[in-house]
């Protein structure tokens, strides 16, 4: 199967089949939304939930964050993995926002990367779901399925060569839904140890599911019309 083929094939699963999907973490704002994906990195965004209500309630904006020490916001984030580094960012990142942004989260690869904690993983999570831009972050679980899928070849090691692939062959308006599509599948189906072949809506164009059955993938011509 051509890859410009998988691709359609794929997309138009999602399309019909997961119409909606968005973050799980919570947040009212972009500012909210950039303190839970940098205290997501290495952590479920379970964990970050049960920990973010209190944090948002004492320190709900950057003015309040930039005002705390590194030492008290670990109270806070302690039950997160590496609280005194994120605790650190946090308010680096506060303060950043205070000094050159009045406040406010910036809405660009470039200047959000510059901030505390920040690369380009957490600042195109940030630019596609607080600005609905065309930024494709690429995770642990975007990574994983799709190199399984087979959109991506093995040649990909990198994030950024993940992401740059996908780019090229997802539609921009389609980008922000599916990094979305790609964390939830992996998340919940295609997961790292034991992946749900059995239940997966997309074996029948998954190259990792052709290889480890020995199955032909390509669709039938009455399969393209179901």
């Amino acid at each position: 199967m051509r890859t410009k083929e998988r691709y359609a094939h794929i997309i138009a699963w999602f399309k019909e089949n997961v119409p909606i999907a968005e973050t799980e973490l919570h947040y009212d704002d972009p500012f909210q939304l950039l303190v839970a994906v940098i205290l997501s990195a290495q952590c479920t965004d379970k964990r970050v939930n049960m920990t973010t209500p209190a944090l948002f309630r004492d320190y709900p904006n950057a003015e309040a964050l930039a005002a705390a020490e590194p030492e008290t916001i670990y109270e806070y984030i302690r039950s997160i993995s590496y609280p005194n580094n994120k605790a650190k960012h946090l308010v680096g990142m506060a303060r950043m926002l205070m000094e050159k942004y009045n406040g406010q989260v910036p809405s660009t690869l470039e200047e959000l990367v510059k901030l505390p904690g920040v690369g380009r993983k957490t600042a195109n999570v940030v630019q596609s779901v607080a600005f609905d831009k065309a930024a494709m972050a690429v995770d642990t679980h975007v990574f994983r399925v799709s190199h399984r899928l087979g959109l991506v070849s093995s040649a990909c090691t990198t994030p950024y060569s993940v992401e740059k692939e996908l780019v090229k062959h997802i539609a921009e308006a389609d980008i922000p839904i599916a990094h979305h599509w790609l964390i939830l599948h992996g998340r919940y189906i295609c997961q790292a140890r034991a992946p749900k072949c059995d239940i997966c809506g997309l074996k029948l164009w998954c190259k990792h599911y052709e290889k480890t059955y020995k199955v032909c993938t390509e669709p039938t011509s009455a399969s393209l019309h179901e």
